[in-house]
C-alpha cells in the first residue's frame, strides 16, 4: 500500500485485543482498490490582519509574544512601512486593493491577480472598525527591497503583514481532492482472529474497507506568494477502481480523549476576541500583565498556566467581586462604551449604574477581608520570637515568614527552594573558585558566588535535556533564554559550542538525514535542518 492513514469504515474497534486481531487480519489479506472518488476544491486566502489575527500569526509562525509582536508592529509604523496595528476591522482601501492588482500581476502574472477586489466582512464581536486591516503602508516595497534596512525580527513581521495582504487579493488555490476505497480480503478468512471480520456493515465480498484521503494541487493561487511551505497536502499517487495493492507495513495507534490544551498566548488573544473581551490596544498587554505578575507562567510548549499567586488572586476575586470576573462583564461594559460613542446612550448613568454598588461592595469588603484569611498558617513556631509562621507571597515568590513581622523580620526558604539549593550545591565559582550558592532575581533563580559582594560572579541554573550535543559531541543541551526571554535550547559549552534550536527536540534523529528531531506545533515532530522537510 502507499504510505497514509487509513480508518477502517463502520468498524469500532474498543480495545487492543480487537485492534491486533484486525491487523492480523490485514497482514494476511489481499487488497484492491474498491473506489476513487475525485473533487475539484478552491480554498480561499484568509482575510487581512486585525491585530488579534496578526499576534496570533506571530505567536504560531514567528515564535513572537503578544508584547513583542506590538512593540515590534509599532516600529514598523513609526517607519511608516505599515498602517495603525491596532485595529479589529478587515477593510482595505479600494485605492490599496486596485495597488494590489498591478503588483500580482507584475510579481506573479496575471493569472494570480483578481479580476475585481475581495471584500472581507469584519466578525470580531463589537468591531469599531475605525481603522483599515493591518497591510504594508506601499505594496510596492517587497519585503526583500526592506530587509537591508530592517532588523530580522522587524523584516520577519513586515513579510508576515505583507504576504497576507497580497494573499487576500490574489486568485484561490485549486487542489483535485481525492477519497480512495480499499477492499482488504483476507485470504483464509476462516482462521480471521478478529472479532469484527463479518460484522463491519460493510456490503459485498471485502471483510474490511479502508479509506485514504489526500489531494493534489492544480494552481498555487494565492499559496504563491508564501512559496512551497505552505502547500503540505497528503499526495496520493494516480489509482484506477481494481488495482491491485501491496501490503507495506499495518500498525495500530490507541487514540483517546483528553482534555483540551491550556491556552498558548495565540488562543488566549483568540478566545479573549470571541468573547469580546478588550480590544486591539489591550490584549497584549492584558496578557503580559498576567505573566510579569506571576499570575501565570509558560511551559515548555509555551502554554500558560496558572501559578499559586494566580490561583489565589482568582478564588480572592470570584469570591467577593463575581460580578468584576464574570467573563460577560467585560463584553456588557465596551457595549455600553460603543453605545455612548454612538450617542445612543448617556455617560453619567452608565458610570453610576457600575460605580455606586461596586463602591458599597469595595468599601464593605475592605472591612470584612483581613489579609491574615489568605495566608496559609504552618503547625510550627518561629524559631526566633515563639510566634506563628505563615506562608507568604513575595516579589520573587512564596516564603516563610514570622507573623509578628515587622516586630519580628524572621523568613526562610520553602521547601521547593531548599531543594532548589541541595540540587545545586558543589557548583564552583570560575572566577575566585569559592563555592557557589542559589539565589534569587527579577528573572528567576541563578548560581552566585557566595564571596559576594567581593567576587561578583554568577551563573545559570541549567535546565538539563539529558541530551548530547550533535555539533560538539562534547556538550550537553540544556534548556536556556534569550536576552529578550525567549526558551530556546542550545549547548551547555557556549561559547565554545554555538549549537542552539528554538523548538524542544525529542531526543530522536531525523531518518533522512540524521540531524535532530524536535516538537513542531499541533503536536507534530519535525527536522531540525531547515533543508529538511521530514515531518509526522
Amino acid at each position: 500500500l502507499f504510505t497514509g492513514d487509513y480508518k477502517t469504515i463502520k468498524t469500532i474497534i474498543i480495545d487492543q485485543k480487537t485492534a491486533d486481531a484486525i491487523l492480523a487480519d490485514l497482514k494476511n489479506s489481499d487488497f484492491n482498490v474498491a473506489d476513487v472518488v475525485k473533487k475539484e476544491t478552491l480554498r480561499t486566502p484568509p482575510a487581512p490582519f486585525t491585530t488579534s489575527s496578526l499576534q496570533q500569526a506571530a505567536i504560531n509562525s514567528l515564535g513572537f509574544s503578544s508584547k513583542q509582536t506590538m512593540m515590534i508592529a509599532q516600529k514598523l509604523y513609526e517607519e511608516g512601512l505599515i498602517t495603525y496595528m491596532r485595529t479589529d476591522s478587515t477593510n482595505l482601501s479600494m485605492e490599496s486593493m486596485l495597488t494590489a492588482q498591478k503588483v500580482i500581476t507584475n510579481l506573479f502574472g496575471k493569472n494570480y491577480a483578481l479580476e475585481s477586489p475581495r471584500f472581507y466582512k469584519t466578525k470580531s464581536k463589537g468591531a469599531q472598525e475605525a481603522h483599515e486591516a493591518i497591510r504594508p503602508a506601499y505594496l510596492e516595497k517587497t519585503p526583500d527591497e526592506l530587509k537591508a534596512k530592517l532588523d530580522n525580527n522587524q523584516y520577519r513581521l513586515y513579510r508576515l503583514i505583507w504576504n497576507r495582504t497580497m494573499a487576500c487579493q490574489m486568485q484561490p488555490a485549486k487542489f483535485n481532492s481525492v477519497r480512495v476505497d480499499i477492499s482488504a480480503n483476507p485470504v483464509k478468512s476462516g482462521k480471521a482472529g478478529s472479532p469484527t471480520a463479518k460484522s463491519n456493515g460493510i456490503k459485498g465480498k471485502s471483510e474490511y474497507l479502508l479509506r485514504a484521503n489526500g489531494s493534489t494541487l492544480l494552481f498555487d493561487g494565492y499559496l504563491k506568494v508564501y512559496g512551497e511551505d505552505a502547500i503540505s497536502e497528503n499526495i496520493l499517487p494516480p489509482l484506477e477502481v481494481a488495482d491491485a495493492l501491496e501490503l507495506v507495513e499495518a500498525l495500530s495507534t490507541q487514540k483517546s480523549t483528553t482534555p483540551p490544551p491550556r491556552y498558548s498566548e495565540a488562543t488566549l488573544v483568540k478566545v479573549m476576541e470571541e468573547n469580546g473581551i478588550g480590544r486591539p490596544s489591550t490584549y497584549a498587554p492584558t496578557i503580559s500583565t498576567i505573566i510579569e505578575r506571576k499570575y501565570v507562567d509558560k511551559n515548555e510548549e509555551k502554554r500558560l498556566f496558572p501559578e499559586e499567586i494566580g490561583k489565589l488572586v482568582n478564588d480572592l476575586l470570584v469570591e467577593h467581586f463575581p460580578q468584576i470576573v464574570d467573563i460577560k462583564f467585560t463584553a456588557n461594559i465596551e457595549e455600553d462604551f460603543d453605545e455612548i460613542a454612538e450617542g445612543k446612550r448617556e455617560w453619567v448613568p452608565v458610570i453610576r449604574e457600575f460605580y455606586e454598588p461596586f463602591h458599597k461592595n469595595l468599601a464593605a469588603k475592605t472591612k470584612e477581608v483581613k489579609k491574615e484569611d489568605f495566608q496559609e498558617k504552618l503547625d510550627r513556631n518561629c524559631p526566633e520570637c515563639e510566634g506563628g509562621l505563615i506562608m507568604k507571597f513575595g516579589r520573587f515568590g512564596k516564603f516563610i515568614a514570622c507573623s509578628n513581622y515587622p516586630e519580628c523580620k524572621h523568613t526562610e526558604k520553602t521547601d521547593s527552594e531548599k531543594k532548589v539549593d541541595e540540587e545545586n550545591s558543589g557548583e564552583i565559582c570560575e572566577v575566585c573558585g569559592a563555592p557557589m550558592v542559589v539565589k534569587r532575581g527579577k528573572f528567576g533563580a541563578f548560581l552566585g558566588c557566595s564571596n559576594y559582594p567581593e567576587c561578583k560572579g554568577i551563573k545559570r541554573i541549567e535546565k538539563k535535556t539529558g541530551m548530547k550535543c550533535p555539533k560538539c559531541n562534547v556538550g550537553e543541551i540544556v534548556e536556556r533564554k534569550s536576552k529578550k526571554g525567549r526558551l530556546f535550547f542550545g549547548c551547555n559549552t557556549y561559547p565554545k559550542c554555538d549549537f542552539a534550536l528554538w523548538n524542544k527536540p525529542t531526543g530522536e534523529t531525523c531518518p533522512e538525514c540524521k540531524s535532530l528531531l524536535v516538537f513542531a506545533a499541533k503536536g507534530k515532530v519535525k527536522c531540525s535542518k531547515k533543508e529538511c522537510k521530514f515531518e509526522k
